[in-house]
């Protein structure tokens, strides 16, 4: 299920220039951290989840839950103009990787065994959000 190309391009080295390490490595070259590592995994403020790369807001607290898989996991996105869909069969195992639609960033990926709201989990790096608190 693939979906609209991205707006947002730059080259390895701009990518490299703006990120950090742990950043460029997970939302360029689709790494993932460590489980129960990310900092946004228990976060429980009121506000929004944005891109690292781009600041797109991508998620709101309200859809955030705790799935216990240990990452940030959500129910659905803010809207779905925001998430682009694309087959992982990386790691001898079938998934849809999730990216940012803007600027094409590795967010983590979507299950299908989430909470009754969406029958969604959409699994999430820390690295790759920005928390920002409703004011």
């Amino acid at each position: 299920m693939e979906t609209p190309k991205t707006f947002l391009e730059y080259t390895d080295e701009e990518w490299r220039r703006k990120l950090t390490k742990e950043e460029f490595d997970i939302c360029r070259k689709q790494g993932t951290e460590a489980p129960f590592s990310g900092t946004l995994l228990h976060n429980k403020e009121k506000g929004y989840y944005a891109c690292t790369c781009c600041q797109t807001i991508l998620f709101v607290s309200d859809n955030k839950y705790d799935s216990g898989c240990g990452w940030p996991s959500f129910d659905a996105p803010v809207n779905d103009q925001v998430i682009r869909y694309i087959e992982d069969n990386s790691h001898g195992m079938k998934r849809l990787e999730i990216r940012c639609r803007h600027c094409n960033s590795h967010l983590g990926h979507v299950f299908d065994d989430g909470p009754k709201t969406t029958n969604e989990r959409y699994c999430v790096n820390s690295v790759s959000l920005n928390f920002s608190q409703d004011k």
